[in-house]
């Protein structure tokens, strides 16, 4: 069965708000990722089965996994939304919410 996370807000008037947003429960676990070290957050992610949307699919917290890690300095992970397939839209319905 599959659980519509990142849709389940798109039919909410001003969902794009923050103040919108969090009354209908969005954000409601960031302070707790914010408490909790990189490794949990990533561990958390491998755990939930989460998926990229490219053809293959790739696990999210695997990726995540390959960042670098013990350094003194920031670290970013830059996020994309390029749909260069042939003929694929799969992510225009949710960039443009």
């Amino acid at each position: 069965m599959q659980v519509q996370v990142l849709s389940a807000r798109f039919d909410i008037p001003d969902a794009h708000r923050i103040e919108v947003a969090k009354e209908h429960g969005a954000y409601a676990n960031l302070e707790k990722v914010f408490n909790m070290q990189p490794e949990e957050v990533i561990e958390t992610v491998k755990a939930s089965g989460l998926r990229g949307r490219g053809g293959a699919g790739f696990p999210t917290g695997l990726k995540w996994s390959f960042l670098p890690k013990g350094l003194d300095k920031p670290v970013y992970l830059a996020v994309n939304s390029d749909e260069s397939e042939p003929a694929t839209f799969k992510d225009r319905y949710i960039l443009v919410r």
